[in-house]
């Protein structure tokens, strides 16, 4: 087996609308060909200038925004909302985050997560003719467990989810269920190396399986309404 390296980007600085991501990450770190970038969803975000004014004090602000970047609201319990968004995602709050952001201001989840993962992936491509993938993470909770873990909204260039489905087990056993979301697995995993508060959005993961790079979308990682149970 491959050993695995996770390797935190620092030097990428404060990104502001308009800014290219591959530029500060190449300028920032030297890539090699088959490493997978993992970039938080914040500076995808302020580059791509999804920051609106709010009140973080005004709750009938916060809410009219929430449910403005929601399709469906799941659930409410005080000032918490869940909610699903237009990708897809049931998340907290419609994914609007205040942390890491300027005060008086939020940050709205990407218009379109795989396209700003292609869009970056094709950015290093065209500069230092180097191939990779893209992950966009985000931070999310999961229901019926405590705590928050990184997870994919974007990908570019990397499965998703690999189906082991009708494959043997190590003791030869035909798998019938198992899919295994490597996309929420990687951004879990690279979110280790960047912290919450280390001003590191950007980490590279490096040997990875080479199958695993193909065509790829966070489309793969969301259940249609008719497999889910709890609707």
């Amino acid at each position: 087996m491959t050993p695995l390296a996770i390797i935190p980007v620092a030097g990428i600085g404060e990104v502001r609308a308009g800014d290219e991501i591959a530029d500060a990450i190449l300028a920032a770190t030297t890539l090699e060909p088959g490493d997978c970038l993992v970039v938080t969803q914040k500076i995808v975000s302020k580059a791509e200038g999804r920051l609106v004014p709010l009140d973080p004090d005004d709750l009938t602000a916060r809410h009219a925004l929430v449910e403005s970047e929601s399709v469906r609201i799941v659930r409410r319990r005080g000032d918490l909302i869940i909610s699903e968004t237009r990708h897809g995602f049931v998340c907290a709050n419609a994914g609007i985050d205040l942390s890491n952001v300027e005060s008086g201001f939020a940050a709205l989840l990407p218009v379109d997560s795989d396209r700003s993962a292609k869009h970056i992936r094709d950015a290093i491509r065209a500069r230092a003719a180097i191939e990779v993938a893209v992950v966009i993470s985000d931070t999310f909770g999961r229901a019926w467990r405590r705590g928050l873990t990184d997870v994919a909204i974007g990908v570019s260039g990397i499965a998703a989810v690999i189906d082991l489905r009708e494959t043997p087990d190590a003791l030869g056993r035909v798998l019938h269920v198992t899919e295994v979301a490597v996309a929420d697995e990687i951004a879990a995993a690279a979110e280790l190396v960047m912290g919450k508060a280390s001003n590191v959005p950007v980490a590279i993961v490096r040997g990875l399986d080479a199958s695993w790079f193909r065509d790829g979308s966070v489309r793969e990682l969301v259940r249609p309404p008719s497999e889910d149970l709890f609707r």
